[in-house]
């Protein structure tokens, strides 16, 4: 079993203040593979005040000195890439084909994203009234990642802090914290100086709200549930600190009769799916014109029919299990109210599959037949489960889609360009895929209402972690 109770600060790996142990679970096997620490208070305080000395000197270095130690990181990253793909099936439970294919690839892409983002971005600006407009670092920034894609969302945030002078303090989940630590080797190896990336491993009820709460911390960037970001903005009020959010979805997919329903359907299912439904974008709504909702249910059941379940280490395009079991009885008694509250159970249905009763592995789900009203509808589930409901016209569909209280992503499938567009104008969402096509880095993630604030990635992602400074010469045009 892995020894990691160990923190990251000020350029060094220390022990706790106080020792508590906590072990890192497989979920596949339900089994310990690693111990970490649980940090309290006075870590974050060590770790913050590292951050605050740090931030002095390093907030002074210039873009070209930053983009040279980015560089470096990414030459460590892509030569343990392996190994991250590795920690991340261990952890989380993620088959090892998909860690290699999208969890750890996320890594090398947000990176490079930041990196050309950073390239272009001006610090220096004149306004069209003559005055200068300088964007300088926002401070100490206070990140809480997630366990369901942890480098993607720590590359989200530490990438932009250090690219744009600023200095961090990491928490990442205390379900998946291998990744980080292996991070914040590559970070140390890189040549970061000392104090710029911490790291404290714990919960967020300690951890997480202490570093919220603290009042050298300039920023918190937080992306979770919708109840803990809620939570964090609370704890982070009283010292008026910036707060961005990326948090939950219940994102629609409008299936237009028009539609490649083969090929649109097909996808749609595969993609709520993949990474065991632990995506807050994913299109777990399917809402179909009712002239082919039968022929894309026909779909959608033998596609959910033909999907494996499996264990991470092996290869393929299989469904691994949940993070933890704690994540399992959620998803269960969701599964538990969809079938209670009347839905059609095309495919799966409660319990774990045949052959997998070790390991919180669920059967992947397919509901038909949903209302806006059901549980299913309208909580995200976090699973392998599909809802599947119809509508009429254009204006229906419009109206299903956007009765959420999330706004993250959508989804529209048609055959006519212009109703693509003019449907995804009206989407409440901060993300609208059009016929399957993919969030590519360097674009911003982030959606509307309480899906959060702010967004990550690329140029609007660096814009986050500055300020915004002008200044008035006499010699202004």
């Amino acid at each position: 079993m892995l020894d990691k109770r160990k923190f990251y600060i000020d350029g060094e790996w220390v022990a706790p203040l106080v020792a508590n142990d906590l072990e890192v679970i497989n979920p596949a096997t339900e089994q310990p593979v690693a111990v970490i620490s649980m940090g309290t208070a006075a870590d974050i305080d060590r770790a913050v005040a590292a951050a605050k000395k740090a931030f002095a000197t390093y907030s002074r270095t210039s873009v070209e000195e930053r983009l040279a130690l980015l560089e470096r990181l990414l030459e460590i990253y892509k030569r343990r890439y392996e190994e991250m793909a590795q920690t991340i099936t261990l952890e989380l439970g993620a088959p090892i084909t998909m860690s290699r294919e999208q969890q750890a690839d996320v890594g090398v892409g947000h990176l490079k994203g930041f990196i050309d983002a950073l390239k272009w971005l001006k610090m220096r600006d004149t306004l069209p009234n003559g005055d200068v407009l300088l964007r300088e670092a926002i401070g100490v920034c206070g990140l809480i990642t997630p366990w369901n894609w942890p480098i993607n969302q720590i590359a989200l945030k530490v990438v932009p802090a250090l690219a744009t002078g600023s200095t961090c303090v990491l928490k990442p989940s205390e379900f998946t914290p291998l990744n980080a630590l292996l991070y914040a080797e590559m970070v140390h190896e890189a040549g970061f100086p000392a104090g710029t990336f911490n790291l404290v491993t714990g919960d967020g009820v300690n951890v997480g709200a202490a570093l919220s709460r603290h009042r050298d911390v300039d920023m918190m960037s937080f992306t979770g549930s919708t109840r803990a970001g809620i939570a964090v903005s609370k704890d982070a009020a009283d010292t008026v600190k910036r707060v961005t959010l990326e948090l939950g979805g219940k994102s629609p997919n409008l299936v237009f009769e028009d539609a490649d329903l083969e090929d649109r359907v097909t996808a749609s299912v595969l993609e709520c799916f993949n990474n065991s439904g632990q995506s807050c974008d994913a299109p777990t709504r399917l809402i179909v014109q009712s002239s082919v909702y039968d022929k894309a249910v026909e779909i959608a059941e033998r596609v959910g029919r033909e999907a494996k379940v499996g264990h991470p280490a092996e290869e393929g395009g299989h469904i691994g299990p949940l993070v933890s079991d704690i994540q399992f009885g959620r998803v269960q008694a969701l599964i538990d109210a969809g079938i209670a509250e009347g839905a059609r159970v095309l495919v799966g249905g409660a319990g774990k599959p045949e052959g997998f009763e070790t390991g919180y592995f669920v059967k992947p789900t397919i509901f038909a037949d949903v209302n806006n009203d059901m549980r299913i509808a309208r909580e995200e589930v976090f699973g392998p489960v599909l809802a599947i409901m119809r509508f009429d016209t254009e204006e229906e569909a419009i109206a299903i889609a956007n009765d959420t209280n999330y706004g993250l992503a959508a989804y529209v499938q048609t055959g006519d360009p212009d109703r693509a567009e003019r449907v995804a104008t009206r989407l409440r969402a901060g993300m609208v895929h059009i016929n399957g096509a993919p969030h590519r880095y360097g674009s911003p993630f982030g959606g509307y209402k309480q899906s959060g604030n702010g967004r990550e990635g690329g140029v609007f992602g660096l814009e986050d972690f500055l300020e915004v400074k002008t200044l008035h010469r006499p010699d202004a045009a």
